[in-house]
């Protein structure tokens, strides 16, 4: 079967627009990649014509001999259903968890995400903590979440009861909180780590002044976790623009009624008083 009429090329193509057409992905803004299973790459291997190996700029042994879908660095978002087999690529890691060589895509030069090693570095954490189900890490630049790095402080506790506030869906979509990563510079190892932190306990992880960083077991549920994060976002920046006082809200108890209704357990850490 040819690369692009595989199913879970198919929907990586389809996330990457979706995400475009929200508006998350000005520019080359954003990343994308997808640990793929050995029945996708069964269903490729003909098409895969492996390169020389580089450096992943980290070491993620728990990955050796894995394959990814991962956008290229400087690709634009608008142009991966256009273009594909320009935007995005098929690598293969080596079996040290060192290196990664590229089998398909990026025809005209190039490389995967400059984020890559933030990728990689998660995609271990995620496939380790939630048993393999974990597949997808999905970077991007949601404008009300990243207004919000600069009003509220940055902390898991000050976002995620906040975000919960503002929808009684999102305690049952990221019943285990959001994480914060303070500034840091992007594209590197340091952040990278940081991040990893963070995915042990979360799905979710806000990148101050930046964007968003998000982990899941497949296209529709990854996106749909950062679309509810931000429409909560969204919904703040408006509240916050009317008011500095919340005249009523959803309270500690009321989110422990909700937990028990829909059997999610919910942090006490975020259960404070306000």
């Amino acid at each position: 079967m040819r690369v692009l009429e595989a199913e879970f090329v198919q929907g990586f193509m389809r996330m990457a627009d979706d995400g475009w057409q929200q508006g998350w992905h000005e520019r080359n803004g954003g990343n994308l990649s997808y640990r793929m299973k050995a029945e996708d790459v069964a269903q490729v291997k003909e098409e895969l014509h492996p390169a020389e190996w580089r450096e992943i700029g980290t070491n993620v042994p728990d990955l050796a001999g894995e394959y990814f879908l991962v956008t290229g660095s400087g690709k634009y978002f608008r142009n991966v259903s256009i273009k594909p087999e320009d935007s995005f690529c098929i690598i293969e890691v080596d079996d040290k968890g060192e290196n990664y060589r590229i089998c398909w895509g990026l025809v005209n030069g190039g490389r995967p995400t400059s984020e890559l090693p933030s990728h990689l570095m998660n995609h271990e954490v995620k496939k380790r903590v939630s048993g393999g189900k974990h597949r997808v890490i999905y970077h991007a630049h949601p404008a009300n979440t990243i207004a919000l790095t600069f009003v509220l402080p940055l902390t898991d506790e000050a976002f995620t009861r906040e975000l919960w506030e503002m929808a009684t869906e999102c305690p049952v979509v990221f019943p285990g909180g959001i994480g914060v990563v303070p500034w840091m510079v992007p594209g590197g190892r340091e952040i990278a780590v940081e991040t990893s932190k963070l995915m042990e306990q979360y799905d979710v992880a806000i990148w101050a002044h930046h964007g968003m960083f998000c982990s899941g077991e497949d296209f529709d549920l990854t996106f749909g976790l950062m679309h509810t994060v931000e429409k909560s976002a969204e919904i703040l920046v408006k509240v916050l623009s009317m008011t500095q006082t919340k005249r009523q809200t959803i309270t500690p108890d009321m989110f422990r009624d909700l937990a028990r209704d829909f059997k999610v357990t919910l942090p006490e850490k975020f259960l404070f008083e306000k």
